[in-house]
């Protein structure tokens, strides 16, 4: 064999590079058809899941329309506001045997109190007994709240007699002894063309002639607080109630969840908590500026429910939600952007709304001119939850509360 003929059988023997990238024989079968049958189902479960979703999204109607308003920063937590641990020393008192007792009153050492199950209660020292209901039964749940009647405010007249603000009834006058009741204003009344839906608080003349209050909407009842708050509708009044002439005049109207109210001590003026704005408001009823109004306090640190006098000539202001500085506030962070309230409407109930609101309880004396003397705080509502309403008798801050099942004292020599 020549050299040229074994050149034709010679085969050249490359090195075979060896990487990871080696592929291993492909078999098609089952594995490749499980696989695929596999991302079909989870795209398919998917579609179902997310399908609804988005038909909620953009074809059911939000049940509220939103209006985007404009909060100032919180003001820092520091100073007067300092965060404490003071209002966890207060004891809670009937613990479990009533729910929600938004206001109170005393004549002498006896307090009045209404709660959610639409009664006004008395309670002298350890006793608590049932004095009126307002309402019809059946009681306790928030689809019969409108028909039980859901007291609130709650002053005690000149006279001795007990006034009582329904939120659903109306204004009451109510004999702390008999507990005999008589309706007077009713809020199947019109006033200045719109009914009166949601009675909050209210404030009573040395003389007994006139009574202020505020109906903190026309749309929306004290159930639907949150779809208030929310929404930001500016459809609150503050309103006069002659109880000579019977006549209820509209004193303010156009503002933001007005809350709770107290009567200046010369009665030409009146505080009102305008909770969704975070601040309270001067209302002028009588005198040179009646119908006038300007701002007690503005950018408060929290959103204010009732107002109530303290015994050094100043003022108790309660918030059960804070604007926490430094932190994060869901409510200033949704003031400007009502597309994100309409979709949490729609995805949530009120009930699961309320869980994404941190627990805060804050009490704080304002002086005149709406500087801040010192304040109480239960940061989460440990002891003290829910709080509406502080008022003082006799050394003692009682806390009421809007949905506690009990109530609060705190003895003021100990804080």
């Amino acid at each position: 064999m020549n050299e040229p003929e074994g050149l034709r059988f010679r085969r050249i023997n490359r090195p075979q590079i060896i990487t990871d990238e080696t592929h291993e024989p492909q078999y098609k079968g089952t594995s490749t058809y499980s696989g695929k049958v596999f991302r079909v189902t989870l795209l398919t479960l998917g579609g179902f899941l997310l399908f609804p979703l988005l038909v909620v999204v953009f074809l059911l109607e939000s049940p509220i329309q939103p209006e985007a308003f404009s909060l100032n920063e919180p003001p820092f937590m520091t100073g007067c506001f300092e965060p404490n641990l003071k209002l966890r020393q207060a004891e809670r008192l009937f613990e479990d045997q009533l729910i929600g007792p938004e206001s109170i009153a005393n004549i002498g050492d006896v307090l009045y109190t209404g709660t959610a199950d639409g009664k006004i209660v008395k309670i002298d020292g350890r006793k608590m007994s049932v004095l009126a209901t307002l309402g019809k039964p059946p009681c306790g749940s928030r689809e019969q709240e409108h028909v039980c009647g859901r007291p609130l405010g709650i002053r005690v007249g000149p006279n001795g007699t007990l006034f009582v603000a329904d939120a659903y009834l109306g204004l009451f006058e109510v004999n702390p002894v008999t507990g005999e009741s008589t309706l007077l204003v009713s809020t199947r009344k019109m006033v200045g063309g719109r009914r009166l839906s949601f009675i909050n608080d209210m404030d009573v003349t040395q003389d007994g002639k006139k009574v202020y209050f505020t109906d903190s909407s026309s749309r929306w009842q004290r159930r639907d607080y949150l779809s208030l708050i929310m929404e930001a509708t500016a459809d609150g009044r503050v309103l006069e109630y002659d109880t000579e002439t019977k006549e209820v005049t509209v004193m303010m109207e156009n503002l933001r969840f007005p809350n709770g109210i107290q009567l200046f001590p010369d009665e030409e003026s009146v505080l009102v908590a305008e909770t969704t704005m975070a601040r309270i408001r001067r209302v002028h009823v009588a005198g040179l500026n009646k119908g006038g109004m300007d701002t007690f306090i503005d950018n408060l640190p929290g959103f204010p429910d009732n107002i109530r006098r303290s015994s050094s000539g100043g003022y108790w202001v309660v918030m059960s939600a804070v604007r926490p500085n430094p932190g994060f506030s869901m409510l200033d962070f949704l003031s400007q952007r009502p597309w994100i309230k309409k979709l949490l409407f729609k995805l949530f109930s009120q009930d699961m709304m309320m869980k994404f609101v941190p627990r805060y309880s804050l009490v704080v004396e304002l002086q005149d001119g709406g500087t801040c003397v010192r304040s109480f705080h239960d940061p989460h509502g440990m002891v003290a939850a829910h709080v509406s309403e502080a008022h003082e008798h006799n050394g003692h801050l009682y806390l009421g509360s809007f949905r506690s099942p009990y109530l609060c004292k705190l003895d003021l020599s100990k804080v």
